[in-house]
C-alpha cells in the first residue's frame, strides 16, 4: 500500500512542515535595558578626586622641598660666614709679630748665634753664645721722629683783663648782655 518512497515523502513532509513552524519568528519587542550609570560616575568621581588629592599632595612636597632647600641655603651662607670669620681669626693668631710678642711675654729670646751640626761627621760648626734678653729684637719698631716743623713751639698770648668790665659783669644781674652792662650801647 504504501510505497517507502510515498512514506519517506510524508516524513520529509512532515520534517519540513514541522521547520516552517519553527521557523516562524515573530518580532518581539526590543527590551531597553540601561547601563547602570551609577557605577561609571562613581569611578569618574573617584578618578577625579585621586588626580585632585594626588595634585595637592605633590605641590605640598614641591613646597615643603622648596622651604628645605631655602633652609640649607642659608645654613649654607651661615657656616661660609663663619668659616672667613675663623679664617681671619687664624690669620690674626698666625701673625708672625703676635706670634714673636707672645714669645716674648713668655721670655723667650731668638737666638743670637745658630750652631749648626754636620751630620757627616757630628762636627758643631758656629760658636755658641747664650740667648738672652739684652741680645733680643726688637718686636715693635720704634715710632718715626717727627720733624721739628711738626711740633712747633706752643704760642701764648697773654691778655690784659680790663678791670672795670670784669667787675660789671661779674656783679650784673643773670640774663643781662654784657654790652648793656657795661652801657656801651644805648637802652632799648
Amino acid at each position: 500500500m504504501n510505497s517507502p518512497a510515498l512514506r519517506s515523502r510524508s516524513i520529509g513532509r512532515g520534517i519540513a512542515e514541522a521547520a516552517v513552524e519553527r521557523a516562524r519568528l515573530t518580532v518581539v519587542p526590543r527590551r531597553r535595558t540601561r547601563a547602570a550609570r551609577m557605577p561609571f560616575v562613581m569611578l569618574v568621581s573617584l578618578v577625579l578626586l585621586g588626580g585632585v588629592i594626588g595634585l595637592l599632595l605633590f605641590n605640598t612636597s614641591m613646597q615643603q622641598a622648596s622651604f628645605a632647600a631655602t633652609a640649607l641655603e642659608e645654613q649654607a651662607n651661615t657656616l661660609t660666614a663663619r668659616e672667613q670669620t675663623l679664617q681671619m681669626e687664624l690669620e690674626v693668631l698666625r701673625d708672625p709679630q703676635r706670634v714673636a710678642e707672645h714669645a716674648q711675654s713668655l721670655g723667650m729670646v731668638p737666638a743670637a748665634n745658630p750652631v749648626f751640626l754636620r751630620l757627616s761627621d757630628g762636627k758643631v760648626l758656629g760658636e755658641r753664645i747664650a740667648a738672652t734678653p739684652a741680645n733680643g729684637l726688637r718686636v715693635r719698631p720704634l715710632p718715626p721722629a717727627k720733624p721739628a716743623v711738626l711740633t712747633p713751639a706752643p704760642i701764648v698770648h697773654k691778655v690784659v683783663a680790663d678791670s672795670r668790665r670784669a667787675s660789671d659783669e661779674t656783679a650784673g644781674s643773670p640774663g643781662r648782655n654784657v654790652a648793656n652792662a657795661s652801657g656801651e650801647h644805648g637802652r632799648r
